[in-house]
């Protein structure tokens, strides 16, 4: 009994989610190979190779036909031949021989071992692919497992994970067994293997775990309109309600809080503004600049631009450290916004009318 290669196999099934079946297989083939490589067999054709799956015993059978005179020695057998064995046989009769997969070499063995490790490689690439071309633009859990150069290694799910350096996110430090979220981009292949490409930084990822914390969002009862995200750091998201009983801010909120701080917790804190949808544009551009106040909006449609006026106060509000309300209010809004205080657009005004006059 050959229980090294059960064992093998079962271990390969259980941490690699490989079918024992197509393991099985890819031994029978490796087998087949080997002989067509160590004889120097012109087909195949005629072998049978058969790994028993509860002993693990490997037996290579060769079929050769009777034949008058032998042109090939591994698929034909002379007839003086096949009658020393028994006197039956005649002319076009077909004779099963087993033979002995040790008498192989240690080329054979070679040659059966990269086989299998191809159909392994080929059988987990299928895997990868089947289970997690469904999960693009999903959420996934995985653990950190180390560093390579500028990328992070991450496990998730038997397969290898990798976070670009494009998509990571500055504030965050990735450990060795850190357990976190990602969010998957695609499915592609690396040096012949394949590999999950996954992200911490995308703007989807803010709108996934909003969807996982607020049941309203999952059932379609509030919809997330646009993210805006410079991760690490805040992130604006525009909802709206589609039942005028459910408040969408107050859902996404949730009581004292505690849903939306579950997403600023996966994001290492990161700050989140939930802003309400109006489809009046002057009104969601208002919106998208909180907490600034806002006094008027005066919207360019054709060169989807707008004049935001806030009182003097709130000008710093308004755009940001650095700029980056005023930035995410944009992209929020898909919308140019030029933020003016009250005095400055007095000042601009005047301006404007002294040189018409």
């Amino acid at each position: 009994m050959n229980t090294e290669l059960i064992a093998a196999i079962q271990q390969l099934e259980k941490e690699r989610g490989i079918d024992a079946e197509v393991l099985y297989q890819a031994i029978e083939e490796a087998l087949i190979s080997s002989y067509k490589r160590e004889f120097d067999a012109k087909t195949t054709d005629n072998i049978r190779a058969e790994v028993n799956r509860e002993t693990g015993d490997m037996k290579v059978y060769m079929m050769r036909e009777v034949v008058e005179e032998v042109e090939d020695p591994n698929s034909q057998i002379s007839l003086a031949d096949a009658q020393g064995i028994s006197d039956d046989f005649e002319i076009g009769d077909l004779l099963e021989f087993e033979l002995s997969p040790q008498d192989f070499g240690r080329l054979a063995a070679q040659t059966a071992k990269n086989v299998i490790v191809q159909k392994l490689a080929t059988a987990e690439r299928d895997r990868i692919q089947d289970e997690f071309s469904t999960k693009i633009g999903e959420l996934v859990t995985g653990v950190v497992q180390r560093r390579d150069r500028n990328e992070v290694i991450v496990d998730i799910d038997r397969a290898e994970a990798v976070l670009t350096r494009h998509e990571q996110v500055k504030t965050e430090s990735y450990h060795f067994n850190q357990r976190m979220k990602f969010y998957v981009l695609k499915v592609d292949d690396r040096r012949g293997r394949p590999v999950v490409f996954i992200s911490r930084s995308h703007p989807n990822m803010v709108r996934k775990l909003f969807e996982q914390e607020v049941p309203e969002i999952k059932d379609g009862v509030v919809e997330i309109i646009s993210v805006a995200r410079e991760a690490g750091a805040r992130t604006k998201i525009a909802v709206a309600s589609r039942d005028a009983d459910v408040d969408a801010l107050g859902a996404c909120v949730g009581q004292h809080g505690l849903r939306v701080q579950a997403v600023m917790t996966e994001l290492n804190n990161e700050k989140i503004d939930i802003i309400e949808w109006d489809p009046v544009l002057e009104n969601f551009i208002s919106n998208a600049l909180s907490p600034a106040k806002v006094v008027r909006v005066d919207a360019d449609e054709e060169n989807r631009s707008a004049r935001v006026i806030v009182p003097d106060a709130q000008l710093s509000l308004a755009i940001g450290k650095e700029g980056q309300n005023a930035r995410l209010a944009a992209k929020l809004t898909g919308w140019k916004i030029d933020i003016k205080s009250e005095s400055q657009y007095r000042e601009l005004f005047e301006s404007e009318f002294m040189q018409v006059f």
